[in-house]
């Protein structure tokens, strides 16, 4: 179960649903919780105080300044990741049925939601609305407004007509009380994906000078813990903490948003915004790029002891990164072309030279997590993948998935000549010294796209490498919105992204590898993968009904991924590296799942300011 981004619903659209399974009478609805976890029970017991990994005496008031790359002109969370670039730090202003524990995996307690409850077969959901929970305006929210919410981000949104496929049916059935029917049986997750629904405000969105299908430039309604205060559209945009909001002193907020104000500040180049950074004009980055980690924090006002770098393991979820082909194009359908791509990748010189060693290669589509595929199949897992022997490569059974080692001349060019050999068998043979066509004498280019500038320190390398084998790798940087929308449209040849994954996958791997997410743009199926096999490998992931199915499913498919190379695999490191001034402290003892979980449950500490000089 992974967080998502809010995006697109066209109130005007007409929503149909099929008929849901026969409604539970309320003895078969099951018995009012207060939280719910996809295994196994909740850690916190009704009636507990606070999370233990807040500080609950952390005091309150003073400003954080965080930096963003790119520009902004959408103040609409309907409408994210459809149209225009959504402000950052919206999600800010809205509040969910229910809230993660950063201490446990897969695991929520209620908030606008005070009760949950689900049938043994998790036919439906039925949350039972907290009577306090109040708009900013002070308007009550109402079961109207969750199915509202509901009904209008599945209308037009790509994620969440994957990602709700099997939610049907949305009604009040019982004062205060939201009931979502489902077409299945047996999906533990729908319950807690319910549970993550944004909920909005119906009166406001459906008053007749909004069109909740449109961008807008105006400061949204919403319940959570801050208000949108003042902005410029594409350069900065604050909130301030709503002092007086419902849900201050709720159980799950108690030591958490504590800064008076969080402001974000835009700039265009990566560049700039760590220069920022140096000058004070931003108070905490996030550090992703390891050249800067290692040679960039070398200036006065760190020697001093103003300046703290930190890192935080990342325990919470596991990863893929790399290279992506657009399967759409018909030269990358053959896996003889995609894997010739991932010989040519020289990593180990790229992490060396470029890197500073900083980095693994990655050889799982969940690296960094218990559901990576290890060795070659056993147990349940070999059993799941006997039943599609002779439907997936007969590798999967005999040999452990690596990718190509490049850490020596030798070696990449013995890779080479098995990429040019893969490339002939596949028909693009060498003319001139260019890869052609041999039916069509189409040439063999590639246009890399990002809107990152620091990509081109390894994409030139490996363009180097390709043009060795006759492939002309061109490229380009191009503005963030451009690339939005570009990635949204699947107009690309190749790119790299990166896809997080949570501790307990599941509907959301339809939209991420599944053939009908293929087809939707804006679907996180960026590389446009059509496989049935893998359509029927992520059910078994969604349906299983033990934590131990769900790993053997989890690896079956991970390894019939790798097994096709759809992706080059590109690197990964196992913590979030931060810089800030020391101007702010944390709690103790760190939840697990949370990385450095800034500055939602950080404080500014006013006498560290004194004693480092940072006080402002």
């Amino acid at each position: 179960m992974t967080r998502r981004l809010l995006t697109a619903a066209a109130l005007a659209l007409a929503v149909g649903f099929p008929p849901a399974i026969s409604a539970q009478t309320a003895e078969d609805a099951g018995e009012w919780r207060h939280g719910a976890a996809l295994m196994g029970e909740p850690r916190y017991e009704p009636g507990f105080a606070h999370f233990d990994y807040v500080n609950p005496d952390a005091p309150e008031g003073g400003m954080v300044r965080l930096g963003t790359q790119g520009s902004f002109d959408n103040l609409n969370i309907i409408v994210a990741g459809v149209r225009g670039e959504l402000a950052a730090g919206l999600g800010l202003v809205y509040e969910t049925l229910m809230t993660d524990a950063m201490d446990e995996p897969s695991t929520m307690y209620g908030l606008i939601a005070e009760a949950i409850r689900f049938p043994d077969d998790y036919s439906s959901v039925t949350f039972r609305l907290d009577p306090d929970a109040r708009w900013h305006d002070g308007a009550p929210i109402t079961a109207a407004d969750v199915i509202w919410s509901f009904e209008t981000l599945k209308a037009a949104n790509p994620l969440y007509q994957t990602y709700y496929a099997n939610v049907v049916s949305a009604e009040e059935t019982g004062e205060g009380e939201v009931t979502f029917g489902f077409d299945v049986t047996g999906n533990r997750e729908l319950p807690k994906i319910m549970g993550q629904l944004l909920v909005l405000p119906k009166h406001w969105w459906t008053d007749p000078a909004r069109a909740p299908d449109e961008t807008m430039l105006e400061p949204p309604l919403g319940s959570g813990p801050y208000r949108l205060a003042s902005f410029s559209p594409g350069r900065s945009v604050a909130y301030e903490r709503v002092p007086d909001a419902w849900a201050v002193d709720h159980p799950t907020n108690v030591g958490k948003y504590n800064f008076d104000e969080v402001r974000y500040e835009y700039f265009r180049d990566a560049t700039v915004l760590l220069e920022a950074f140096k000058a004070d004009q931003v108070d905490f980055r996030s550090e992703n790029v390891a050249r800067n980690w290692a040679t960039a924090y070398d200036f006065p006002a760190r020697a001093e002891g103003e300046v703290v770098l930190e890192s935080f393991p990342i325990l919470s979820s596991g990863r893929m990164q790399a290279f992506v082909p657009n399967l759409r194009q018909e030269r990358f359908q053959d896996a003889r072309v995609r894997r010739a791509l991932n010989l040519a990748f020289a990593f180990e010189d790229i992490n060396r030279t470029i890197f500073f060693n900083a980095y693994e290669r990655i050889d799982s589509f969940f690296e960094g997590t218990e559901l990576a595929s290890v060795g070659l199949p056993e147990g349940r897992e070999l059993e799941i993948l006997e039943e599609y022997r002779g439907r997936i490569p007969d590798s999967v059974f005999t040999e452990v998935y690596t990718n190509p080692e490049n850490a020596d001349p030798q070696a990449q060019r013995a890779n080479l000549r098995e990429a040019d050999r893969l490339l002939r068998e596949a028909g693009w043979v060498l003319e001139g010294g260019r890869r052609v066509n041999a039916e069509t004498g189409e040439p063999f280019e590639i246009e890399f796209i990002t809107f990152q500038p620091s990509h081109e320190r390894y994409a030139l390398p490996y363009g180097q490498a390709l043009e060795r084998l006759g492939i002309r790798l061109n490229v380009r940087v191009i503005d963030p919105a451009q690339y939005q929308n570009r990635l949204r449209s699947f107009d690309f040849d190749l790119t790299t992204v990166l896809w997080p994954q949570s501790l307990s996958p599941g509907n959301e791997q339809r939209d991420m590898w599944s053939s009908r997410a293929a087809d939707l743009p804006g679907s996180q199926n960026y590389a446009g993968i059509r496989n049935p096999v893998v359509d029927e490998l992520i059910e078994r992931i969604v349906f299983a009904e033990t934590r131990g199915e769900l790993v053997a499913a989890t690896r079956a498919l991970d390894r019939v991924l790798l097994h096709n190379d759809y992706v080059v695999p590109q690197w990964f490191l196992g913590e979030q590296r931060t810089a800030r001034w020391d101007r702010f402290s944390h709690p103790e003892i760190m939840p697990r799942y949370g990385a450095a979980a800034f500055p939602t449950i950080w404080w500014y500490d006013a006498e560290k300011a004194a004693q480092t000089g940072t006080a402002r």
